[in-house]
């Protein structure tokens, strides 16, 4: 938890980047993908796999007592009917079948009591009208255009109508994934599905509303500097969700997956079932539409207004800047190190292979070694005119490191240098050598 802590505080500060939007394409094409094998999915069966709400028909539920699916199937045949949908919910076995009469619902009520070898009672048929399925279904897509309408109204009121344009484009994306598996695992569309649908419609604009807010805060006044692209801001606001994304997801995941696996699979609660697949795949859908797809669908978007194509030849004409400025700081701090450094190595080459660079401390070029004491010089041995102090002060230093004592530089304007000034010592009585300072000895 530490670690996860610590990633999504280098997320939120920008120590860490993942570049969502620029790989936007590879994005684009997996939701295609997607979107194709759905419809498809669709195509190839002939459409969803309607349960009895929305088809109508006959349903009877009834304790299994030790029977299979294949024997109450049998017996529904036996009393005519072909296309019977038999189906385990827990412990009891339900049988649906097309539209049936009265006389129709008799006859296989008996025959499954004499099969099963229950009392006719506990079948509890019952009859659904095609009629009732067609209003569940246009209540439905009513109700759904309404929402969208609403999520429109709200998201261009709030943010801008680009912002809701993606989100729009997201939730279609979630809804026809959502669908596609449907369509291609058949499962039976209840009226519970519809609900799980609409669920995960209010889940998935949760979470792209929550990116989009964060990404007005991060470009609110971005077109009047030259920072960053929209697309680069887009992108940031992304990263600094990303964590609240993953925790949200994985938390509203868990109990959903344990509906479907435990209730739907170990449990065999068929209408948990219904529900919690549609809830499973749409909140994974929504998770991903709104970090994947809706963010870089609003960056193309906003991309294409002209005071964020201006922003962007800003931002590049700044960096190929910052690129050219770069190298030549880096060229030019090359040339300055070896122009500095290049005099200084010839003034120690002179010196040590000069003739008069001995350690008897002469002037260079008096190879008698009777040099000029640079403490009794006239002028108290000031530097000549034209002598290079740095390099003759670097020239000391490497004679030194050559065991030369006292050796001097040859100044640049022809004349010479001392190597190391030496201080005049103070003259006693009978011209012997006094004390430099301090009490006299007695």
């Amino acid at each position: 938890m530490t670690r996860l802590g610590d990633l999504g505080h280098r997320l939120y500060s920008g120590d860490v980047s993942y570049d969502f939007i620029g790989r936007r394409k590879i994005w684009y094409a997996a939701a295609l993908t997607l979107i194709a094998i759905s419809f498809l999915a669709l195509i190839l069966r002939g459409g969803f796999n309607l349960g009895i709400e929305f088809r109508g028909g006959a349903s009877f539920q009834f304790p299994a007592n030790g029977h299979s699916v294949s024997e109450a199937r049998d017996a529904a045949r036996s009393a005519g009917v072909q296309d019977a949908i038999v189906t385990t919910v827990g412990r009891d076995i339900r049988v649906q079948t097309e539209p049936l009469s009265e006389a129709q619902v008799g006859v296989v009520s008996k025959a499954l009591a004499t099969r099963i070898g229950v009392s006719e009672n506990q079948l509890n048929p019952s009859t659904v009208g095609a009629a009732w399925g067609s209003q569940i279904t246009n209540k439905a897509v009513r109700g759904l255009v309404a929402f969208l309408v609403l999520v429109i109204f709200y998201i261009s009121y709030r943010f801008e109508p680009r912002m809701a344009v993606a989100g729009i484009v997201a939730l279609l994306h979630d809804l026809i994934i959502t669908a596609g598996i449907y369509a291609v695992t058949g499962f039976e569309v209840t009226p519970a599905t519809v609900i799980a649908l609409l669920t995960i419609l209010g889940y998935s604009l949760y979470d792209t509303v929550v990116v989009f807010d964060k990404v007005q805060e991060n470009t609110k006044g971005l077109a009047g500097g030259s920072r960053m692209t929209y697309s680069q801001a887009a992108n940031r606001a992304v990263n600094q969700t990303l964590a609240r994304s993953i925790n949200t997801s994985v938390i509203a995941l868990l109990p959903v997956a344990g509906l479907l696996f435990v209730g739907a699979g170990l449990l065999h609660a068929s209408t948990l079932k219904d529900l919690s697949l549609a809830l499973f795949v749409g909140l994974g859908a929504g998770a991903y539409s709104s970090i994947f797809l809706a963010t870089p669908l609003l960056a193309d978007l906003k991309e294409r207004e002209p005071q964020y194509r201006a922003l962007a030849s800003r931002v590049a004409a700044r960096e190929r800047t910052g690129r050219v400025t770069g190298g030549g700081a880096v060229a030019t701090g090359r040339a300055g190190k070896a122009g500095s450094v290049a005099p200084r190595q010839r003034s120690a080459t002179a010196v040590l292979d000069s003739p008069g660079g001995d350690s008897s401390g002469g002037v260079t070029g008096n190879r008698d070694g009777g040099g000029v004491d640079p403490a009794e010089a006239p002028g108290g041995g000031v530097h000549p005119a034209g002598g290079d102090d740095a390099a003759a002060d670097d020239a000391q230093d490497a004679v030194g490191a050559g065991g030369a004592s006292s050796g001097t530089t040859p100044g640049s304007g022809g004349g010479s240098r001392p190597a190391r000034r030496s201080q005049p010592q103070r003259r006693g009585k009978g011209g012997r050598p006094g004390r430099p300072s301090g009490k006299r000895r007695r």
